[in-house]
């Protein structure tokens, strides 16, 4: 027979979401915090530079000056651009910190739910220990034990595949970006041995779609360091993942450089590239604590049968 029975497996399942959700919580508040601060600097750096723009399309003594000189429309598309980088940039980041915001809600209303979860397993557990020890003596107590670790590996399994699916999503977004870019450098090679306007509209729309396609990693990113707040992976993997929530800014300002000549898309290519080798890392780190948990399970489940078998003997 089964000691640990749906309403105790019900309850550890409980206990093990709870804890789930604690760690997510923390590190979706991490985030939050990390994006405010960043959403406030490019909000003040985003108007600083339509400020610029402003007064060289109004009347002010450096719009006089550059008349005079001759490079009003050099100096304005230069403003106009640095402000449209700046909009963009905050954009994405006022995004991810709305997405932050909602997933943490989402978060503490669900833990709200699970308030007291684990005193009651704790309770039904040691309630259930006594008659199980009483009634089947040591053998039963061991099978008791057993099963409540099985059903431990069952909830670790649940969560590391939460979080490899994220991995594989943040893993393909930063596929979809290289793709982009390399399309981008394709065509920038054109451009640059005199392909013309169309060769530059084209390169141009390269760049808009990767623009798009990295604010996507990006959120797949957070999603995926969010989703590993409660596994634990080695220590120097961690210290790379730590660094997801930064890659879109040093991409975009690449992408906002003189707009985008080749050398500044190979920059975003390298660092895409090394994003997409750290996901592949952590990815083969939990796809390993998995099938370790999925080798003591195995291992369990023998130990299980055998003790039934025993008992069945007797």
């Amino acid at each position: 027979m089964a000691y640990y029975d749906e309403e105790l497996q019900r309850l550890q399942e409980q206990v093990s979401r709870q804890k789930q959700l604690e760690a997510k919580a923390r590190e979706l508040r991490a985030q939050r915090g990390e994006l405010q601060r960043r959403a406030d600097e490019l909000a003040a750096a985003s108007r600083r530079e339509q400020a610029d723009v402003d007064k060289l399309e109004g009347r002010s003594l450096a719009a006089f000056f550059y008349n005079v000189i001759g490079k009003m429309d050099e100096r304005l598309d230069k403003e106009r651009e640095e402000a449209y980088a700046a909009a963009v940039k905050y954009d994405a980041a006022a995004g991810e910190l709305a997405a932050a915001e909602r997933e943490l809600a989402d978060c503490e209303a669900e833990l709200a739910g699970l308030n007291g979860c684990e005193q009651r397993y704790n309770d039904a557990l040691r309630e259930k220990a006594r008659a199980v020890k009483a009634a089947g003596g040591s053998e039963a107590a061991e099978l008791l034990r057993l099963e409540e670790r099985a059903a431990f590996l069952a909830a670790q399994q649940r969560e590391l595949a939460e979080a490899i699916a994220a991995g594989e999503a943040a893993l393909q977004a930063a596929e979809r970006v290289l793709s982009e870019l390399n399309s981008a450098h394709n065509w920038g090679t054109w451009d640059m041995l005199g392909g013309g306007l169309l060769t530059t509209a084209v390169k141009h729309s390269r760049l808009d779609e990767a623009q798009r396609e990295v604010e996507e990693m990006q959120s797949q990113l957070r999603r995926f360091k969010t989703e590993l707040a409660d596994v634990t992976i080695d220590a120097s993997l961690q210290v790379n993942v730590d660094g997801f929530l930064r890659v879109a800014d040093f991409i975009f300002d690449n992408l906002f450089v003189d707009w985008a000549v080749l050398s500044e898309i190979s920059r975003s290519e390298e660092q895409v590239r090394q994003v997409h080798s750290q996901i592949e890392d952590v990815l083969a780190e939990l796809e390993k604590t998995k099938a370790a948990a999925g080798k003591e399970q195995a291992a369990l489940a023998e130990q299980i049968e055998t003790l039934l078998r025993e008992a069945r003997q007797a």
